[in-house]
Formats: C-alpha cells, structure tokens, sequence
C-alpha cells in the first residue's frame, strides 16, 4: 500500500476544518461529532493492536510499532504510547548524541513539564572553528525532540543566547565609469 504525504494530507485537513467552521452551527457540530467518533473508533483499534503486541511480549515488534513516526504520533495522540513523555525525550536525544558527539557537542535534559508540554534542556560543548555549531546543536536537538515526542511544544535551551547575526558586509561603491561622448562626424 502505498503512503500519502503526510504533509499534503495534513493541510488538507487543515483547509477541510477551516471550511466546517463557516457552517452553521448544527451542521458543523455534527461534522466535528462525526470526525470525533471516527477518530474514536481508530483509537480504540490501535488501543487493541497495541495491547496484543503486549501481551504477546514481542518487545522487538512494540519498538518497530514506536519507531515508526506516524503510528508513534498517533500513539501519543489517542494517549496510548506505552513509553512516557520523558523516555521518549531520552531515547531520541539517544538517536541524536552520535551526531553531536562527533561536532563536539551533547545535551543534558535539565526538567520536563508535561501538563505545559515543555522540556527544559542545556546544550553542552560544540564543535571548534564551527561558527554556527551552537545553532546546529540546538537545531538537531529540537528536531529529535519533536520527531520524538510530537506534543512538545516549547524546547527552553537554558543559557542560549540567540547568536549576533554577522555584520551585514561592506561593499564599497562602484567606480563611476565614464560615459563616452557622442563623436560628431
């Protein structure tokens, strides 16, 4: 079966909900009770694979199950993912520290607020000679850590300090050139 594009599918829904919220209220109270119950009904079929994974104790297909990003956002999205917010945070920050390690750099979760959706972290080391490996660090942090854990929305960087942009360069002005003068003949 082939996969749409998510992010297609994604804005679809996102101009489909905006046009049921110019219904008339009725209509649109229906629309939204439909959408509800549908997403009710898949939630609960996902409620019960993830169950019978499980129970089964096939610890190898349940980390195939999490490891795969949209059944892992729809996990979290039905409040079925069978790890906590801060072990996923953990175990994504564990995917990225190769890639840190070798620019010098880690991270070290400092807290994590679940009810706000925040994680408070601190980005250590980077990679010498590197002007821009702060801003990398923190980039690859941020998106293992929503790519792990999709209902983050705000990543606080303790300390960071958004860096100076560099200074606009200076271009000195063109020579004037000379314009010929017409020849008279």
């Amino acid at each position: 079966m082939t996969q749409p594009d998510l992010q297609v599918v994604g804005e679809r829904l996102e101009r489909l909900l905006e046009e049921l919220r110019m219904l008339e209220p009725t209509a649109r109270q229906r629309a939204e009770e439909c959408i509800r119950l549908v997403t009710d009904l898949y939630g609960a079929g996902l409620s019960n694979v993830l169950e019978i994974v499980v129970e089964e104790g096939d610890a190898a297909l349940l980390d195939k199950i999490v490891s795969d990003g949209l059944v892992a956002n729809l996990l979290v999205l039905h409040g079925l993912h069978p790890f906590d917010l801060p072990a996923r945070i953990d175990a994504a920050l564990d995917r990225v520290r190769p890639y840190l390690a070798s620019h010098g750099g880690d991270v070290e979760v400092l807290g994590v607020d679940e009810e706000a959706g925040s994680v408070t972290i601190r980005l250590l080391g980077s990679c010498d000679g590197c002007p821009s490996s702060s801003i990398t660090l923190k980039m690859a942090v941020e998106d293992a850590i929503h790519e792990g854990a999709p209902e983050v929305a705000h990543i606080i960087v303790d300390g960071w300090v958004e860096p100076e942009p560099p200074a606009e360069p200076v271009v000195p002005p063109t020579p004037v050139q000379l314009r010929a003068k017409p020849v008279r003949v």
